[in-house]
């Protein structure tokens, strides 16, 4: 009897210590939810309701209300202006082999016998990425999904089919609504089926006919008549003319996987992929994201999709492949997508 009832007191024991632990978990996240912690607060609505379709996230546990202060009070604040390409002087910084700095030899340094690209690998506190440092921005081009304005093709096989030798993603991805298109895009001069607003901060991101990256939130026709031969809309702008934009708190994007572009003032242009959603790295913040942009000397540089879209393919050593981990919420692997910025081959 005695040994039953030590059992029976065991058993209670252990289940009272399973409730205590859940009770205690259960009080931390109230309080980290509703306690004087902003910061989680911050990031849990900011990282949720840049998704397309997380949302609802935020809206669990927090009333509109709520919502819309915390978004207001963290924010990017964009430069305003479109980019003065003039400013932009191609080869104006030769590898003379001394560099001011780290950052500098990352970029001017090039890999022997490759004088179109290079690869540089990014880490920093939380995340890690890559970094494509393009030489020659005339071998850029924006490449369309045979499947364009349908479901998308992984960027791979996009890559894979046009002999790239980089390619990111390019247009936004409405990913619940069969991985459409979002925005406008335009390619050769002309505009294409717009899909679904974007509502991203800022505009058009893309090249001219002479390679120079342009930032503008003119109308796409605008755009066009301005010299714009290539873009995606989408956003923010992080730097645009040498200018910085600024940020209230977290910048209102939370920390997430990113793809984003920028272009010194000598031409070269200046690609980042940073992983995020993984305990290897979980993302990185706009503001973050600016200051990267910032050390390797961007003159312009923008937001571009990020999430499950965030994927970049290069030839390493010989080797073409997906070199980043592309992840979504609760899946792995890439998306498909309506369009790519592709490093192609020299045209013969």
């Amino acid at each position: 009897m005695k040994k039953k009832q030590k059992k029976s007191n065991k058993k209670t024991s252990k289940f009272s210590i399973f409730l205590i632990v859940i009770d205690v978990i259960a009080i931390f996240c109230f309080a980290l939810a509703y306690g004087p912690f902003d910061p989680f607060k911050d990031w849990l609505v900011t990282t949720a309701m840049r998704t397309a379709t997380h949302r609802y996230f935020a809206y669990i546990l927090y009333d509109e209300e709520i919502v819309n202060r915390v978004l207001d009070n963290n924010k990017v604040i964009e430069v305003e202006d479109d980019t003065d390409t003039s400013k932009i002087i191609f080869n104006s910084s030769p590898d003379t082999g001394v560099y001011e700095s780290i950052y500098e030899e990352q970029i001017l340094k090039r890999d022997e016998g490759n004088d179109v690209y290079k690869i540089v690998n990014l880490k920093g506190d939380g995340y890690k990425g890559y970094m494509a440092v393009i030489y020659d921005p005339s071998r850029i081009e924006l490449v369309f999904s045979d499947k364009y304005g349908g479901a998308g093709e992984y960027l791979s096989t996009m890559a894979k089919d046009n002999n790239a030798l980089v390619a990111i993603n390019g247009s936004g991805v409405q990913h619940s609504g069969g991985n459409r298109v979002t925005g406008t895009a335009i390619k050769n001069g002309k505009v294409y089926a717009k899909g679904r607003d974007i509502n991203k901060g800022g505009g058009l991101i893309g090249f001219t006919k002479d390679n120079v990256l342009m930032l503008t939130k003119k109308s796409a026709k605008e755009a066009i008549k301005a010299g714009m031969d290539r873009a995606v809309e989408f956003g923010p702008f992080l730097i645009v003319n040498g200018k910085e934009s600024t940020f209230k708190g977290n910048g209102g994007w939370g920390i997430a996987n990113r793809t984003a572009i920028g272009q010194r003032q000598d031409g070269i242009v200046l690609i980042i992929v940073i992983d995020g959603r993984s305990s290897e790295s979980q993302g990185i913040s706009m503001v973050d994201l600016k200051d990267l942009f910032v050390r390797y000397k961007a003159y312009n540089a923008a937001n571009l999709d990020g999430g499950g879209s965030s994927a970049m393919y290069a030839v390493v050593k010989g080797k073409g492949k997906l070199i980043n981990n592309p992840q979504g919420f609760g899946y792995s692997g890439e998306r498909y997508l309506p369009n790519a910025w592709m490093v192609l081959p020299e045209k013969k």
